[in-house]
């Protein structure tokens, strides 16, 4: 079957380029299918009908009760109502003939979101309703990020003691959702908490652009194992590049989920704590113009973030220039023709008139 619709959709592409036709949802064809299957209904129903008229009538009351009956007018009248069917689902299917050309400017900010995957990030103490680790409500808020983006690129960055660009810039929503579902504790192998080196993954990311209209989004948990994250935000800044930093966690720190359950203790027996390395993330929004927000149960609100941070302090650039065609519908004609078959169809008698001798 998705051969066949993939055959549909590409008769379409080529009557849209040949003829200046085409179906805006050629899906609906499918239901096409219903005519041939309704046919078979029909000539069943007149069979049957036909013979249980023979089973329970005499030749005598069969020729009174067939007198004037005409086959060929029920045929018409059942024709009318699948020709009406049929018009009705081409319509559904947005018969478009004859197109305009718009131009489209795409105009938004580059805007890349580094994200923490080390193994401190599985803490389950995101106050949601239900249990989830501040991965997993970070994950959450960055997929609500992207539902508010219209005309910005983002790219993903994931960092632990080592960090890399997992998802360039894009302007597809739907691919950078696939890349940031596959963001887990396990993708790299490398532990730790290298803020630096994911401000400079970031800064490579950007691909040129203007100076005023790119920004990093940087949510981690721990403190910078690299001692560069100061060094590399002072770099950015010289960049023109903005840095938004969350910081996840609780002033006491929080024990590291370990592999076979528990907690993961050194080689002392002492329990190991995540801590905040808050004055850090502080120092880095503020060398960049940025803005610093602390998140003590995993709960980030990245929509106030874009909306009154990013948006708000950034300019948009022109990311892509375009024409695109508009189709004009013309599905309304086939609809009416469908109304009108509907319309005639009572209107046509199932029998001839008789006349009558004097």
């Amino acid at each position: 079957m998705a051969t066949i619709l993939g055959a549909v959709l590409l008769c379409n592409d080529a009557l849209a380029a040949s003829q200046g036709v085409r179906l805006g949802e050629p899906a609906f064809l499918w239901f096409l299918w219903l005519i041939p299957a309704l046919v078979v209904f029909q000539i069943w129903v007149f069979r049957t009908k036909t013979r249980m008229l023979h089973r329970f009538a005499s030749p005598e009351l069969l020729v009174r009760i067939m007198s004037g009956f005409s086959r060929a007018r029920q045929i018409l009248k059942t024709a009318l109502v699948l020709f009406a069917l049929a018009m009705a689902i081409l319509s559904l299917s947005r018969v478009q003939y004859g197109f305009t050309w718009e131009e489209v400017q795409r105009k938004g900010v580059d805007l890349v979101v580094a994200l923490d995957v080390s193994d401190s990030m599985l803490v389950e103490d995101a106050s949601s309703g239900e249990r989830l680790s501040r991965l997993e409500r970070a994950k959450r808020e960055i997929t609500d990020l992207l539902g508010l983006l219209d005309g910005d690129r983002i790219g993903l960055v994931a960092f632990a003691g080592a960090a890399f660009i997992e998802c360039p810039l894009t302007l597809d929503y739907a691919a950078a959702e696939l890349f940031l579902d596959d963001m887990d504790t396990d993708l790299i192998p490398v532990k730790g908490t290298a803020i630096g080196q994911a401000i400079e993954k970031s800064m490579d990311a950007f691909d040129g652009g203007a100076a005023d209209s790119r920004a990093i989004i940087l949510i981690t948990d721990g403190e910078d194992h690299s001692g560069k994250a100061l060094e590399a935000a002072k770099e950015a800044a010289e960049s023109g590049v903005r840095i938004f930093t969350i910081g996840i966690g609780k002033d006491e720190g929080s024990p590291i989920p370990a592999e076979g359950g528990g907690f993961r203790r050194d080689k002392n027996g002492e329990m190991i704590l995540s801590r905040l390395d808050e004055t850090t993330l502080q120092k880095m929004a503020l060398a960049t113009g940025g803005r610093y927000v602390r998140s003590v149960t995993g709960d980030v609100d990245l929509e106030k973030i874009y909306n009154q941070g990013v948006k708000a302090t950034l300019q948009d650039q022109e990311l892509e220039s375009s024409r695109r065609q508009l189709w004009k519908d013309r599905f309304q004609w086939l609809l009416a023709i469908s109304l009108l078959a509907l319309v005639l169809e009572p209107f046509v008698p199932e029998r001839t008139r008789r006349t009558r001798h004097a």
